[in-house]
């Protein structure tokens, strides 16, 4: 019932014309050419329709806006004019809440920005914004449609508008599925998290041709702007995976960790791990020699229910962990040291991914569990002139500015300035416990003894001798578990076995929390 640009031909009832909406809205469905599609998958790509299945419950998707053709001209568009435009745009639910959804398709002019793309994108982005409902992009598109020349540009300045408008109101994933080059990339760096998929998708500003052209240097476009790269290395990318199936599977079960929008709390969900169980693990897990390593993770796996978190940056950064996770059903954001890596000290990349992921917490009304064992921040000339003030600083700032509940538990060490930014009771946390082994001071121990004692050291007979009574004596005087408890700088020491029921009694006492910020347009955060 039409023909073969695609453009509806009369009908001479009413029959008639239900029959040829069904016949358009059946080639809606699939797609450009059967060529497209099978181009597609040798690429090892889902279609943009078969990914939308895999992201919403089944049958629950509403299209918006299916019939939408462009109106260019020249360069040949005016022959080529498709339904959808090259992005199917709606909403559906995950979980049975509702999730609004855009999903570039390749088929359609390599998925490729034009005005009226760009419109639906941003039609879709409001709905999303007045309902109060996450948003997901499925992303796989080859960036602004030359041919339709600076309307293009302008269509992405409209989505950066939008995302920053959404930002810290609706939760953002975007999700990298294909090519995402030059301007287009700036989008999903303003959204909440990123996922990609390894070989298939990548992000890059400019391509290896240009980079080739400019500075000489050979590379690959997965070796430029490859999921490994932006999990590993850029930070770009809070998630990686093998294939598409997992990755939306994954994207379904970050969205059932986090509200509708920053007005509602996180869903909270009945528990069958008991809220009072003990930890018994965690006696062996955590050496007392401070100096020994562990694996963090495995303290948060004994905490949380049922040993679940979904940690976010995990192979970036891997110094400071920032995972989600439940305790007895209710969402919660932990901020970890991680001693297996740098002794789990303070630098750069986890300032800046751990400031990150508290202002995700705080916008969206997460409550904070800090988990400190941390030597200080990292010293060195790189470290100095890459601006570890500035980035520390946004650890701190983030920290400060939240108002979200927050309990910190320091395990074993907590040093210098790196104590105090981690969510010490000083900077505003509501309640800070310390295990048996901790040791909270301005520095360790043979450090503060090499100052303090420095006269005495060097005049004795026996240096080392008197270094290691020094050191002694300095632990035993300043250093002893007790020593912050007596001073009200923590408000218990715990048994680490009921780490787990303090910080669920914690949370219930801290469930009505309100605290107000002070009047202003914004906060100046240190870049």
């Amino acid at each position: 019932m039409s023909n073969l640009e695609g453009a509806p031909v009369e009908a001479s009832d009413v029959r008639g014309r239900v029959a040829e909406l069904h016949a358009i809205r059946e080639q809606v469905r699939r797609g450009p050419s059967e060529r497209a599609t099978q181009a597609q998958k040798a690429k090892g790509k889902l279609t943009a329709r078969e990914r939308i299945d895999l992201l919403l419950d089944e049958g629950s998707f509403s299209e918006v806006e299916p019939l939408r053709r462009h109106r260019a001209s020249g360069f040949g568009l005016e022959s080529k004019k498709p339904y959808t435009d090259g992005v199917i745009t709606g909403w559906g639910t995950v979980h049975g809440r509702t999730v609004f959804v855009y999903a570039h398709d390749f088929r359609i002019f390599g998925g490729a920005l034009g005005e009226a793309h760009a419109t639906k994108i941003h039609k879709i982005m409001d709905m999303a914004i007045a309902a109060g409902a996450p948003l997901v992009s499925l992303n796989d598109g080859a960036g602004a449609r030359i041919q339709e020349g600076v309307s293009a540009l302008a269509g992405y300045g409209g989505i950066f508008q939008r995302n920053t408008k959404a930002s810290g109101v609706i939760p953002q994933i975007s999700v990298m599925l294909g090519p995402c080059a030059g301007g287009a990339a700036y989008s999903p760096a303003l959204t909440d998290f990123v996922f990609m998929v390894r070989e298939t998708s990548q992000m890059f500003i400019t391509g290896p041709d240009v980079v080739r052209a400019v500075t000489g240097e050979e590379i690959t476009q997965n070796g430029l702007g490859g999921a490994d790269v932006h999990a590993e290395t850029s930070g770009v990318a809070h998630f990686a995976y093998d294939d598409e199936e997992t990755c939306l599977e994954e994207v379904r079960y970050l969205l059932s960790l986090l509200p509708q929008n920053n007005r509602e709390n996180p869903p909270r969900v009945a528990s069958e791990d008991p809220a009072d169980r003990l930890g018994e693990a965690l006696l062996d897990l955590v050496p007392a020699d401070g100096n020994r390593p562990y694996d963090m993770r495995k303290v948060i796996e004994e905490i949380v229910d049922d040993g679940e978190h979904l940690e976010v940056h995990e192979r970036w950064a891997t110094n400071i962990i920032c995972s989600l996770g439940r305790l007895d059903g209710q969402v919660v954001g932990i901020v970890a040291n991680q001693p297996q890596s740098l002794a789990g000290v303070l630098d750069i990349e986890a300032s800046e991914k751990a400031a990150r992921f508290i202002q995700m917490c705080d916008a969206f009304n997460i409550p904070i569990i800090t988990l400190l064992d941390v030597p200080g921040f990292l010293p060195g000339v790189d470290q100095e002139h890459g601006g570890i003030i500035r980035h520390g600083a946004k650890l701190l700032y983030a920290y400060c500015n939240a108002t979200v509940p927050r309990i910190s538990v320091i395990l074993r060490k907590a040093y210098g300035g790196a104590y105090i930014v981690m969510d010490s009771q000083s900077i505003g946390a509501d309640l800070t416990y310390a295990w048996p082994t901790n040791e909270i001071a301005v520095m360790g121990a043979e450090g503060a003894a090499n100052v303090i004692f420095r006269k005495q050291i060097a005049e004795a007979d026996d240096p080392e001798a008197m270094r290691a009574r020094m050191v002694k004596e300095y632990k035993a005087e300043l250093m002893h578990p007790y020593y912050a408890a007596e001073r009200g700088l923590i408000d218990d020491v715990i048994d680490p076995v009921e780490t787990r029921q303090v910080l669920i009694r914690a949370l219930a006492m801290l469930a009505s929390k309100h605290a107000d910020l002070p009047s202003r347009k914004h906060g100046n955060p240190p870049q």
